[in-house]
């Protein structure tokens, strides 16, 4: 018989960690409405800053960082004893309207980006236990990504940056981040061979992020739950640890099933059973509830892919994860 508990007493109970990634909108959204305060700290044990912590939001002038919105999300997380994510240090995307990577030659754009990581690293040094240091930088076709950071500095652009994170947050753990490395795929071998490679230079990382948002769109697919766990494993035998940090699970208009939310709860508890049967004790959902997701207008899919819905109400895709951990040792 399943228990009372809530999501968040059975992941602590298990020594599993279930996360959210919070947009700071919601806290805008929602300034006189304590449900999404309240049902984060009841049932999730930690919280990732979303778009707060990305260089474009936090700096809207040169020379000028707001933490606004980073502290609030950040300072929620200490308050309420949950692990704390820092997203993202170093993306291709996002960068401020003011920022022209042209204006800078290849040594200022260097010293640029070290003065970034110390100042918003360094601010969070003993609040923020993980961070998704690098985001992103393969591309789809196992290629690096040829972005304005590359560019000035190579390869060894992500080794400056978990050394600068590292001078900073000696304590924090520093990991890698990206999309479609889930399966058995050129990008996948890619960031294998890139963090073997990163590992072989002493670059101080401690993990990989799996994103996963479930959408049969653009750059997103739907990995099969088997496929996961052996990637997963594949990433653990380098000796780092490998947590999924952006879970959704949404459909497009051409498939059909007679109840999409089970068959979205399904999905969601062979994605965790995966992950902990192969030593992944970590999975984030891209948001809390239905009415916040980043899906709202994008890639033609329902937007409907998190454990609750736009009322807060718990989902199919929420009792599947909370049956999994009660009955999972």
């Amino acid at each position: 018989m399943l228990s009372d508990k809530t999501l968040r007493e059975l992941a602590d109970e298990k020594g599993v960690t279930i996360g959210a990634g919070i947009p700071a909108r919601s806290f805008r959204q929602y300034p006189d409405d304590p449900t999404l305060a309240q049902t984060l700290k009841r049932e999730f044990n930690a919280v990732t800053t979303g778009n707060a912590l990305k260089m474009g939001p936090l700096r809207p002038e040169p020379k000028v960082y707001d933490f606004d919105d980073a502290d609030a999300i950040v300072n929620f997380g200490v308050k309420n004893d949950m692990t704390v994510r820092g997203h993202t240090l170093l993306w291709h995307k996002q960068t401020p309207e003011w920022f022209l990577a042209w204006d800078y030659t290849d040594d200022q754009l260097e010293a640029f980006v070290r003065d970034h990581i110390h100042t918003v690293a360094g601010r969070y040094h003993d609040k923020v236990d993980v961070w998704d240091v690098v985001n992103e930088a393969v591309a789809d076709d196992g290629s690096m990504r040829e972005t304005m950071w590359y560019e000035a500095m190579g390869e060894e652009y992500l080794d400056k940056a978990f050394e600068w994170a590292n001078d900073v947050a000696p304590n924090a753990a520093l990991y890698y981040n990206d999309y479609e490395i889930a399966s058995d795929n050129d990008k996948a071998n890619a960031v294998y061979d890139l963090l073997q490679r990163l590992l072989d230079r002493g670059v101080p990382i401690d993990g990989v992020g799996i994103q996963m948002h479930s959408l049969p769109s653009y750059q997103h697919s739907r990995e099969d739950p088997e496929t996961v766990g052996e990637n997963i494993r594949r990433f653990k035998e380098l000796g780092l640890d490998v947590q999924i940090t952006e879970m959704d699970v949404a459909y497009g208009p051409n498939e059909e099933f007679d109840d999409r939310l089970e068959h979205q709860a399904q999905y969601y508890k062979d994605v965790l059973k995966a992950c902990l049967d192969n030593g992944c004790s970590t999975l984030i959902t891209w948001g809390v509830h239905d009415a916040g997701t980043w899906l709202q207008n994008r890639y033609d899919v329902t937007t409907d892919p998190l454990l609750f819905d736009e009322n807060f109400n718990p989902k199919p895709a929420y009792y599947a994860i909370r049956d999994l951990l009660e009955n999972w040792s």
